[in-house]
């Protein structure tokens, strides 16, 4: 199984961060995960795919030609792929991977999750989408998402759909016995 995880390319200002995400990379690649991930080694990118590589996992990053230095591509990897833009880099995890979790981030980490979770309403796939909720990271999206099903913009079987946890092994169970809810227009 391959797991892309989203994440920021800084660790934040909370060293739990950091020590959640070894954590969980450990402990994922210690059950036969392997990692789909932005390509990076630095912030908590770099920490998740250390901790997959310190656990002999197999660890593939796709990282845009533009980043590749501001990001300081990682070398380390079993396979970084350079390629053309951020679309590119988004279709190519989507396709290498089997589920997709959202640790803590900004922006980008965001806009990457939602546009996997948006595929999965829309049946382009049926991929358990997560977010791993370290100290409460996500309790006020978590909100958000239950605002916007209550206004009646995200069918409630959308919302539930989502993996909501802070704890490895219910994180990978969850993704193990996930059932896709059906598509949106079906």
């Amino acid at each position: 199984m391959k797991i892309a995880v989203f994440c920021g390319s800084s660790s934040g200002e909370n060293p739990e961060f950091a020590q959640a995400t070894r954590a969980l990379g450990h402990y994922l690649a210690a059950n036969g995960v392997d990692l789909v991930y932005g390509g990076g080694n630095v912030g908590l990118m770099g920490v998740v795919a250390d901790a997959f590589l310190e656990k002999g996992a197999k660890v593939y990053g796709v990282i845009p030609e533009h980043l590749k230095d501001r990001e300081l591509a990682h070398h380390g990897l079993t396979e970084l792929s350079i390629v053309a833009d951020m679309h590119e880099r988004k279709a190519a995890m989507a396709q290498m991977a089997d589920a997709f979790v959202a640790l803590p981030g900004g922006v980008g980490t965001l806009e990457e999750i939602f546009e996997a979770w948006t595929w999965t309403q829309l049946g382009y796939h049926a991929k358990p989408c997560a977010f791993y909720n370290i100290n409460g990271f996500y309790n006020l999206l978590f909100e958000m998402i239950s605002n916007m099903s209550t206004a009646g913009f995200v069918k409630q079987q959308h919302s539930d759909m989502l993996i909501r946890t802070d704890n490895a092994e219910e994180l990978l169970s969850a993704i193990r016995g996930y059932e896709a809810p059906t598509p949106k227009w079906t």
